[in-house]
This record gives C-alpha cells, structure tokens and sequence, in this order.
C-alpha cells in the first residue's frame, strides 16, 4: 500500500469514526422527539420543537454527509461549531465530572473537524468521485 493510499485510508477511517456519534444521536433523536423536546425544553433553549429539527438535521444529516465524503470541507467546519456550541450550552456545569467530560469530548472533536475542514475527505468519498467525473 503507497503513501497515498495509506493516508485516504486513514481519511476514510477517521470520517466513520467521527461520523459514528452524530449519526446515532441524531437517530436516537429524531425517533425520540417528544423527549429530546422535553429534554431541550428543561434546559430552557427557546422553540425546543425548532431546536429538535436543527439538531436532527445537523447531527444525523451532517454525520450522514461526513461518512459519505459530501461537501466534507463545509461539514467539517459545521460538525466542529457545533461541537463548540453544544459543549457550551448542554456541558457546562464544571461542577458535575461526567460533564466536565463531555465538555473536553466535544473540544477534542472540534479539533479533529479543524483537520476534516482542512484535509477533507480524501479520495474514497463523493466528493472525489465528484471531482474525477467532472475532470
């Protein structure tokens, strides 16, 4: 195995794992919507039905995009604000140790979106596929 596909290799594992997350808590809520509702509802985001829907389709369509190679640079930096945004409104009470953890979870994989933003999908992804049919 050459350099290059070592390291589109290693894109590709990189993207299922940090994928893996997003698409099973964006699934877990969109079939759990009255609760993840209620849920937002109790933490006091405004329009929690609204809050269900942006979060639906940042989690499971943006994971979905991210394991397939769809517009990786753009998804990247989405998934990795996000990170930012959910650590700071769902895991900031530093005076709970489980959410000082998810707090540095979502920090660590913003850092690795800052990598799928800058490196992007590599070459077994749509995105290339993409590139090569309209080269």
């Amino acid at each position: 195995m050459n350099e290059s596909s070592t390291s589109n290799s290693a894109l590709l594992l990189g993207r299922v794992l940090m994928s893996a997350i997003f698409i099973l808590a964006g699934f877990a809520k969109l079939t759990a919507a009255a609760a993840t509702q209620a849920m937002f509802a109790k933490m006091g985001l405004p329009v929690p039905e609204l809050a269900w829907a942006v979060t639906v389709a940042i989690e499971l369509v943006g994971g979905l995009a991210l394991l397939l190679g769809i517009a990786t640079r753009p998804v990247g930096v989405l998934l990795g604000v996000w990170c930012i945004a959910t650590a700071l409104v769902a895991h900031s009470n530093f005076g709970d140790p489980q959410m000082r953890i998810h707090f540095m979870k979502n920090l660590a994989m913003a850092g690795g979106f800052v990598y799928v933003a800058v490196l992007g999908a590599g070459a077994f992804s749509i995105d290339a596929w993409l590139k090569r049919r309209k080269a």
